[in-house]
């Protein structure tokens, strides 16, 4: 099912260009990445999908819909990476108002609210105020605020941003669980948590769509990933760009090595490598097949 498309979609303040000419298309499915550098363009792309603004140039459907047509309400949600929560009301009762927003009953917004704050295993909370949560539990209730409705769209802006590492996976095992039935576009700068959860990467630089990569079809296939304990950086980059079937190899670091090979078996070129290491008295970290979603949209 197509989820959104964009042509042309431009957004000009003055003669600066926010965004400039992005064409996308999307199909529903496992979550997708937004990603790109402070000023890419990413927070215009999302107020322009949630009809927040409107576009300079360039149409937007989303489900079938223009962005910002009143058929997308309660079908299509946001999380900005500042949304603050009310100091004033009980988390139950924010929550509850934006069930009604929806065009939820008032029984109906409460029993909303109480399944969403499960899902984030925060029902304990509902009758605290904002400002008895901790930044995470704060985070993690903005999260439930967006799950409102069950929307079938999902734009969720730095979801992890100052998290401790435990809030922050709890927030990666929702969304994961949570994609099987809702479509998630998730902006971060956090490569390695994006690699984990999405199989689709969009990289925005200068508000032009630079990039557009599937992992799930990217695979391993070419590439192999070396990390050394220690090694002799230049003698062990030698010694891998002469192995048969290794094409290039790009050091990073003085012990990090991206290995691009083409023919042969991936375990022949890797037992390879293990006797070269030995046989310079290099030790080996971590040897793995693939290439990091770093090294995809750098290298």
């Amino acid at each position: 099912m197509s989820l959104l498309t964009t042509q042309s979609l431009s957004k000009y303040y003055g003669s600066k260009a926010a965004l400039d000419c992005v064409d996308l298309t999307l199909e529903a499915g496992a979550p997708i990445a937004l990603v790109g550098p402070n000023g890419a363009g990413k927070t215009t792309l999302f107020s322009l999908l949630c009809g927040f603004i409107k576009p300079s140039k360039g149409e937007i459907t989303i489900l079938g819909h223009a962005a910002g047509d009143p058929a997308l309400l309660g079908r299509v949600s946001c999380l900005p990476q500042d949304g603050l929560l009310d100091p004033n009301f009980t988390v139950l009762q924010q929550l509850s108002f934006f069930g009604r927003l929806q065009g939820l009953g008032h029984r109906q917004a409460q029993d909303e609210a109480m399944r969403v704050l499960t899902l984030v295993d925060l029902q304990t909370v509902a009758q605290s105020k904002p400002t008895t949560l901790s930044h995470g539990m704060g985070k993690r209730v903005a999260i439930a605020q967006a799950l409102m409705g069950s929307p079938e769209l999902v734009l969720l802006d730095e979801p992890t941003a100052g998290l401790d590492p435990a809030n922050a996976r709890a927030i990666r095992e929702l969304v994961r669980a949570q994609s099987a039935n809702t479509n998630f576009i998730i902006s971060s700068h956090n490569l390695d948590e994006l690699e984990k959860l999405c199989g689709t990467v969009l990289y925005l630089e200068q508000g032009r769509l630079t990039q557009s990569l599937s992992l799930e079809q990217q695979g391993g296939a070419s590439f192999l990933s070396l990390s050394m304990q220690s090694c002799e950086t230049d003698m062990l980059q030698q010694g891998l760009e002469s192995l048969p079937s290794v094409i290039r190899v790009r050091a990073k670091n003085g012990k990090d090595f991206l290995i691009e090979y083409q023919g042969g078996e991936p375990y022949v070129l890797e037992q390879q490598l293990l006797e070269l290491c030995k046989a310079q008295g290099a030790k080996y970290k971590l040897l793995q097949n693939g290439r990091s979603l770093e090294d995809t949209l750098f290298s």
